[in-house]
């Protein structure tokens, strides 16, 4: 069982999948925790950093100018969507066709 709160603890925030939440509400009932910090506490105590494989790709980081009307539609269209605006970037450039006409300016 998780060590009670310290005076120490931060919060921290991440997403996780919506499947997820739901194993970490059954490894709660189960396990007869209070919380899901205390199962995120619990599964970082049993977790294996060293054997952790990334999932996903490698990123970096790109800095891109926008107009501000296009920078404003896209921060809009994250909020609307619950999503970021990097992920709406990466969906957008990842639809882009590689062959079609050059794009009006």
């Amino acid at each position: 069982m998780p060590s009670p709160k310290s005076a120490a603890a931060t919060p921290v925030t991440f997403e996780v999948p919506v499947a997820l939440i739901g194993k970490m509400e059954q490894v709660r009932s189960r396990r007869g925790l209070r919380s899901l910090s205390d199962v995120v506490r619990v599964a970082l105590d049993q977790f294996d950093y060293g054997a952790h494989t990334s999932p996903r790709a490698e990123r970096r980081q790109l800095s891109v100018r926008l107009p501000d009307g296009v920078k404003r539609t896209l921060q809009r269209q994250a909020r609307l969507h619950r999503t970021s605006a990097g992920e709406l970037l990466r969906s957008a450039i990842d639809r882009l066709p590689v062959g079609a006409a050059k794009s009006k300016r």
